[in-house]
């Protein structure tokens, strides 16, 4: 479902600080307990192969809080470059920058610096020099146009409330041909106007 802020009760900036707030808990406190599923009980419940982890480090498995599984959607080929819209503690960035290989290239983009320092780090650990992390917003990607073989989302774009324009900003990165891999939860019914100006329910 897309709507616009004008519909809404709630300021976009209101709305990124409570985002914020949310995950920046997720990255320091990530055993804490949460309304939504984190680390290995949030990757065995969507069905990540955990091949595609053993050599992630802990801390960036701890708090990860996905929805779907991005990696199950099409392949990530060796020397693609992969954009992780959204990337949180950077367990999919990682999981990507060792299947695109030194030849390719990984942006992890976030807007919560806790989780940023956390990604960067567990980059470092790997010694995963083909994987940075920018700070952005979902729907303003800080990247160029025709950038990316792949775009990758996880849990992301229910997090914004102008799907339609940040649709739209994940196809002006992509390559002519570039894949599209969004693992969220799709709500099939109206969701009331009383809901959507619930903030809660906006951060997570």
């Amino acid at each position: 479902m897309s709507t616009t802020l004008q519909s809404l009760k709630i300021s976009l900036e209101d709305l990124h600080d409570a985002i914020k707030k949310e995950y920046s808990t997720v990255a320091k406190e990530p055993m804490k307990g949460y309304h939504f599923h984190t680390g290995c009980e949030a990757t065995d419940r969507i069905g990540y192969d955990q091949e595609l982890y053993t050599n992630i480090p802990k801390e960036n498995i701890e708090s990860f809080a996905g929805t779907g599984n991005p990696f199950g959607l099409g392949p990530i080929n060796e020397g693609d470059v992969v954009v992780d819209v959204g990337s949180g503690a950077g367990l999919d960035s990682l999981i990507a920058s060792q299947l695109v290989g030194p030849t390719g290239r990984v942006v992890g983009i976030d807007m919560t610096h806790e989780m940023l320092t956390k990604s960067r780090h567990g980059a470092n650990k790997m010694g995963a020099s083909n994987t940075e992390f920018r700070e952005g917003y979902a729907d303003d990607l800080p990247l160029p146009d025709k950038f990316a073989d792949v775009v990758i989302s996880n849990g992301v774009l229910n997090l914004t409330p102008d799907k339609a324009k940040t649709l739209k900003d994940w196809a002006r990165v992509l390559k002519p041909g570039g894949r599209l891999y969004i693992g969220d939860i799709l709500v099939s019914k109206k969701i009331p106007q009383s809901a959507l100006n619930e903030i809660s329910l906006w951060t997570g």
